[in-house]
């Protein structure tokens, strides 16, 4: 067991003019399962490569630890060569025969390691990658974000094999996986850094109730701030209108006031004064007490949706479904049946490849066969009815089309610049991002730029192809309130387990 020091971390990124850490000071231990947890931009990433030594920063990283990294980059190139090959320049320390030790816990065949890499589905390449990261016990692992794209029979494999495991950080939203494999959590607060015991929901459960207690304290001392502020601005008033009276008076009316009054009354104002400069002290040691309070509070912002009212009760019915494409020698899966009536929340389940964004392309190629042309290689057999003069807002797992600003997405789009700004802002995007270009945003950044675009866009049918991918957990507790507060009619592909478990009205199983 080694430790791991930070002390006074700050970093900021060429020509950026805000750090992305700032003074952070921490002590983790090498034997720790320990989650990472933050909003979309708080510099998870960034914290992982400091650790691998990939920038310089202030301050310091104290450890007799070595680090890697999940995922190891791989280029065009190395799409080409096999696994065995990339083991050599991933990993050098370690032969084939413990990565397939590795490999077995993982349930893979170790085949794969002999196929060109490029071949290997998503869930192939990432369960390959933690084999190779995990077949070295001498090291501390940086795991980052390693269930994006994956079904979730995927998910679960990693998920058990992780819980068996030690001395990692994992970077990841999914809620499943960071309470099912996680003793410890660091978490990136909007103003601080703190390390807990526990998974995310011991964390979330301890954070609401902190909350709830800084928002009670807060409360005290505004109201604590308000009474001393009457109270030194009426002693204030009167100390100003016993000094005026001391030179002066009606010797008809105040025939008992003599000259010498006048030391009694300085003496009185003096007194009044003091007791006003008291006051002020103590409002300026409540200040201090209730600066800070709120600062770490996650402000989980209501969202607003305006779905539209379609006047039948079944949008899309699909019966004795196949799909394949003109290409392939074989269909993607063949009598599939299911429908999407008013309302209903429909998550459309299974492995990678199996065909389920297939299946939304060909309902978005029915609904709108000009906008869709590129679909036109997709060949349906079977019953596909999708309403006529539907209205459908659709969500893509790609980002990788987003260039240019915003402003020039939300012209070419015809959105309302300002409410579409309003969204992103509640989905917790800074002001800042707002003048850059899309192609320089995070991914999940990206991934909320189109979620933005769906929400203020009036729809009969929401169309989602893994949305989650990429967003932290606060804002997918953000959505899953939204939908279940609005009903909108949804069909989605999503494999987060909590968030399907709490909106969908029902699972397809392709």
């Amino acid at each position: 067991m080694a430790q791991i020091q930070v002390t006074n971390l700050t970093f900021a990124y060429d020509g950026s003019a805000d750090d992305v850490l700032k003074d952070v000071t921490f002590n983790i231990d090498t034997d720790w399962k320990l989650g990472l947890i933050g909003r979309n931009g708080k510099g998870k990433t960034t914290l992982l490569n400091l650790f691998m030594g990939k920038y310089e920063y202030q301050g310091n990283i104290t450890t007799s630890t070595r680090f890697d990294y999940f995922p190891y980059r791989v280029t065009e190139r190395d799409n080409l060569r096999t696994a065995s090959e990339l083991i050599e320049e991933w990993k050098p320390t370690v032969e084939s025969w413990q990565v397939m030790v590795q490999m077995n816990e993982l349930k893979m065949d170790p085949e794969c390691l002999y196929r060109p890499f490029g071949t290997l589905s998503y869930g192939e390449r990432t369960r390959v990658m933690l084999a190779v990261l995990f077949a070295d016990e001498n090291e501390f692992l940086l795991i980052d974000e390693p269930t994006n794209h994956l079904d979730s029979a995927a998910r679960d494999i990693i998920k058990e094999y992780l819980e068996t495991k030690k001395g990692f950080i994992l970077v990841s939203h999914d809620r499943d996986l960071l309470d099912a494999v996680c003793d410890h959590v660091l978490v990136l607060n909007r103003a601080s850094i703190e390390v807990q015991t526990g998974n995310f929901s011991s964390w979330w459960e301890n954070k609401e109730k902190t909350d709830v207690f800084r928002q009670a304290e807060n409360e005290k001392h505004l109201k604590e701030i308000g009474k001393l502020r009457g109270a030194a601005d009426r002693t204030g008033r009167w100390a100003d209108k016993s000094e005026g009276s001391k030179i002066g008076f009606d010797p008809v009316k105040e025939h008992d006031r003599s000259i010498a009054t006048r030391s009694f009354i300085g003496a009185k104002t003096k007194k009044m004064q003091a007791r006003v400069k008291a006051v002020e002290k103590r409002i300026d040691r409540e200040i201090t007490e209730k600066e800070g309070l709120l600062q770490d509070i996650e402000r989980v912002n209501d969202l607003k949706l305006q779905p539209l009212r379609y006047h039948k009760e079944v949008l899309i019915n699909a019966y004795d479904l196949s799909l394949r494409y003109a290409d392939a020698d074989r269909e993607l899966f063949r009598g599939l049946r299911f429908q999407v009536r008013r309302g209903e929340r429909v998550v459309l389940s299974g492995d990678n490849g199996c065909g389920k964004s297939s299946v939304l392309k060909a309902i978005l190629r029915k609904n709108d066969p000009e906008g869709h042309e590129s679909e036109n290689k997709l060949i349906t057999e079977g019953t596909l009815d999708v309403a006529s003069g539907l209205i459908v807002s659709y969500v893509n797992q790609d980002t990788s089309f987003l260039r240019g600003t915003l402003r020039e997405f939300c012209k070419k789009r015809g959105l309302e610049e300002s409410m579409f700004l309003a969204v992103l802002r509640q989905l917790d995007m800074q002001r800042e991002q707002f003048v850059k270009n899309m192609e320089d945003f995070s991914e999940g950044q990206k991934k909320k730029v189109l979620i933005a675009a769906s929400l203020i866009t009036p729809a009969h049918l929401y169309i989602w192809d893994e949305p989650l991918n990429y967003i932290d957990v606060f804002s997918r507790m953000q959505i899953e309130k939204l939908i279940l507060e609005f009903e909108p009619t949804m069909l989605l592909v999503e494999h987060d387990v909590s968030f399907r478990k709490k909106v969908a009205t029902n699972v397809v199983v392709l």
